[in-house]
């Protein structure tokens, strides 16, 4: 009774460890050991750490013992309650998870660093922007948004980006998204969102996804949604990785001189890697082929050596201009055109160093908007003001306590020195017993901080606010369409196409009839263009326009494949070859491997030399694809038994209709021919390793070939 279970549960840890990265490159995963972005510091982190190397096991309490049989009466008799080991052991194994996030509860973390481009102090009184090339340590937290735990990292979803700077003045947490705006422009409506795109209370479908009848009937009763509903229906839904993504802080937030002068601020993290996504059939089969591919994407780029960078850049704005642009600049569902307020770049982020565990760095931080240090200060935004509330009172209930900040990810890397005593898992050992001010018996101290004294916090002393007490918003946050239209406008054709795509997939899903026309209403004033190609494929009659929204208007840097990528590096190539013949195959690789690029070598058996078996790949996993000269002969014929039948061709296939890359060198032409992949732009047909190799690269940088993708009429 009691050993089948353990039998069991050792086969499936086995098996586990064996499938548990069914994409992984071997030759891609630098060693950790040796790395000296990986070295040991002197944060509050790295002194939490324990080596179980070459020790023996002991209990929680220190003693030296053995865990592998329980205390009992005989060896076919009772185990004993006296056992404390046992009950240690298993105790402490029921209590070893905390309650999930309620969103972002998806994501993974790295810890780097910010420098500095100069000193900023003309901007900004806040310390870790004070000097040039001045460093801070960060720790970044990416995520999605409505999927739990187990959902899969490539569902389309606003996708959280929140930095947590440790600086010497206190952590500062920028807790923002890979979208500028969000879907509310009031924090009480957050719960009714959440609850919206949540799965259905009675059989939790679906997990991780809107498509279905109780987001759209929010979204399309809510028109606030739209402009953020846009972004998500873009590639800014479905990024390539969290390292091909942008991040932004929502939010309006303040820059505080040290004079007490202010200016307005939007924070912004420019990827340095391009920005890049998915396509829509690519992420939902990468889904079910790899769930982990975003976590695992940012652990295999570190661990290889190449950290992904961010340029950490904000706009300025005077205060008397919150209102000069057409909009409320407090309004979180709205952003700042870079026309209207270009971007200052202020330094630039590098995240260079996994987590060591999990669950102690990447679950438990703890991030809040109401870590702020001195030199920054909140706008009037009314998201902003709820999420400040709303963050720390989650953090109250995951850990059960106020001392969550004591934990080695939350602490600051600056002292910590004040009055709060006691609760649940105090780390702390105070020696001060006169904890309150005033006090006379430990001298005053802790002193209080303030502008002028002790570089203390202070908030902005020009603000000011009057007026009646309402329940409203203010009239300068009505317009929910000029926006999304905007953001419209702005991309590509091809761009488009996918947003209306997307569109058209969720609402396809959709059952009730009212919830449908509802969602054509909402479109309709924002484009009758989009109303009406939406429309159509759900077979209903597109509005007449609704024109006192409409315009056109553009604006730069929204658009994701107008631009090559400035950097191919870590970018994924899967060379397709046969185990007859890996001469060829070996030399791509090794050309390829030169210029940064991680290339798999697919053959029929793992023999030397290839890193991956053709029962194994998916063309999800590579963002190009070349077949060898030799491996033509898997294109055609009966098929082998160590792969599914077709594969070889489905691997090309798939890559050329989700856009990407594809090579052939020497008689390889022939399996294009075979798959009926055509040669037109993007699609490279060379005899030589050497003549192949500079094209191919270049069709990384385009990344994506939108002009295989059909555009409506």
């Amino acid at each position: 009774m009691h050993i089948k279970p353990l039998v069991w549960g050792a086969a499936l840890l086995a098996g586990t460890a064996q499938a548990a990265c069914p994409f992984a490159d071997p030759s891609y995963i630098a060693k950790r050991d040796g790395d000296a972005s990986n070295q040991q510091g002197s944060g509050p982190v790295e002194r939490a750490k324990l080596d179980d190397s070459n020790v023996y096991m002991s209990s929680d309490v220190g003693g030296p013992m053995g865990d592998q049989f329980s205390l009992r009466v005989g060896r076919r008799g009772p185990t004993l309650l006296e056992d404390f080991i046992f009950r240690q052991k298993l105790q402490h194994f029921d209590h070893e998870r905390i309650p999930e996030r309620v969103v972002h509860a998806r994501g993974a973390g790295a810890h780097g660093t910010f420098t500095s481009y100069a000193d900023w102090s003309n901007l900004t009184a806040a310390s870790f922007l004070g000097a040039k090339d001045k460093t801070t340590p960060v720790f970044v937290r990416f995520s999605t948004v409505a999927g739990s735990k187990g959902s899969a990292d490539t569902a389309r979803d606003v996708h959280g980006f929140a930095v947590r700077l440790y600086t010497d003045e206190g952590n500062l947490d920028i807790v923002g998204n890979n979208i500028p705006v969000f879907f509310i422009q009031d924090a009480i409506r957050f719960p009714d969102l959440v609850h919206s795109v949540k799965p259905s209370p009675d059989n939790e479908i679906p997990q991780g996804a809107t498509a279905h009848d109780s987001a759209w009937d929010f979204f399309s009763s809510q028109p606030s949604t739209m402009h953020t509903l846009f972004w998500a229906m873009s590639g800014n839904g479905i990024p390539r990785s969290y390292r091909h993504m942008d991040g932004f802080g929502v939010h309006t937030f303040r820059f505080v001189k040290d004079d007490g002068s202010t200016k307005l601020i939007k924070w912004h993290w420019k990827t340095r890697q391009g920005k890049a996504s998915l396509v829509w059939e690519e992420a939902q089969v990468l889904s079910g082929k790899n769930a982990d591919f975003h976590r695992q994407d940012l652990w295999d780029a570190i661990e290889s050596g190449n950290g992904p960078e961010w340029e950490l850049a904000v706009q300025v704005v005077d205060e008397d201009k919150a209102l000069a642009y057409g909009f409320d600049l407090t309004d979180p569902t709205k952003f700042l055109p870079e026309e209207f307020a270009p971007l200052v770049p202020l330094g630039f982020m590098k995240l260079d160093r996994n987590p060591t565990n999990y669950f102690a760095e990447t679950e438990q931080i703890s991030f809040q908007p109401g870590h702020v240090v001195r030199g920054i200060d909140f706008s009037d935004d009314p998201l902003l003001h709820g999420r400040l509330y709303s963050y720390l009172d989650t953090q109250l209930s995951r850990h059960g306590g106020p001392n969550f900040e004591q934990l080695p990810i939350n602490q600051p890397h600056s002292p910590v020195h004040n009055n709060n005593r006691d609760g649940r898992n105090q780390i702390f050992i105070h020696k001060n017993i006169a904890h309150y001010t005033p006090n006379t018996l430990n001298n005053g101290y802790p002193a209080q901080a303030n502008q002028t004294v002790g570089r203390g916090f202070f908030t902005a002393p020009g603000r000011s606010a009057s007026g009646n007490l309402v329940r409203e918003l203010s009239h300068t946050f009505d317009d929910h369409w000029s926006q999304p239209r905007l953001f419209f406008n702005s991309l590509s054709p091809a761009e488009q196409q996918f947003l209306i795509n997307a569109m058209r997939f969720e609402a396809s899903h959709l059952k009730s009839e009212q919830v449908k026309q509802n969602v054509l209403t909402q479109l309709n004033r924002i484009s009758n263009d989009v109303a009406r190609r939406v429309a159509i494929a759900l077979g209903l009659d597109a509005p007449a326009p609704d024109p006192t929204f409409y315009h056109d208007n553009k604006t730069a840097g929204v658009s994701i494949f107008d631009h090559p990528l400035p950097t191919i590096k870590t970018l994924r190539v899967g060379v397709l070859s046969t185990t007859k013949n890996l001469d060829q195959a070996k030399q791509l690789k090794e050309a390829l491997a030169k210029d940064g690029l991680a290339v798999t070598i697919v053959g029929e058996t793992l023999t030397g030399g290839v890193d991956q078996t053709y029962s194994a790949a998916d063309a999800t996993v590579f963002d190009g694809v070349v077949v060898a000269d030799g491996a033509e002969a898997l294109f055609s014929g009966k098929g082998s038994p160590l792969f599914p039948t077709g594969r070889p061709n489905q691997i090309v296939v798939d890559a050329y209709r989700w856009g990407k890359p594809v090579g052939a060198l020497g008689g390889a032409k022939t399996a294009l021919e075979s798959a009926d992949v055509p040669v037109t732009p993007g699609v490279f047909v060379e005899d030589r390793v050497d003549a192949l190799v500079g094209k191919f690269e270049e069709g990384l940088k385009t990344f994506r070939f939108v002009d295989r993708f059909p555009l409506d009429e």
